[in-house]
């Protein structure tokens, strides 16, 4: 749990840097808030269905590191540019990569 953990965490500053530097004004801040948004519900989500924090963590440990693979760690260009097959590689990397790992840890 503390490896998920600890790539979850790693994932998430690299995506949150990526956002920072590659965006600039209004949809900086919007990035930027939506992003800080999903630790709170990493954490309020489980605790309110009462169970799931081990798949979660799994997931978005998943959904940001590929993020960073799919964008080249330039996240900006998803949000700037929407590109629908770059969206489509970053899901599908996703569900792979949770599928994955979460087979290898439980």
């Amino acid at each position: 749990m503390l490896a998920v953990w600890i790539a979850a965490a790693v994932g998430w500053g690299a995506v949150a840097g990526g956002l920072r530097r590659g965006l600039s004004g209004y949809p900086r801040r919007i990035a930027l808030l939506a992003h800080i948004l999903t630790l709170p519900a990493v954490v309020l989500i489980p605790s309110l269905l009462g169970f799931g924090f081990l798949y979660l963590s799994i997931a978005v440990a998943a959904e940001w590191w590929a993020l960073l693979v799919v964008t080249r760690a330039r996240p900006e260009r998803l949000v700037l540019h929407g590109d629908p097959r770059r969206l489509a590689a970053w899901l599908a990397l996703t569900a792979a990569a949770t599928v994955i790992a979460t087979c290898m840890i439980v």
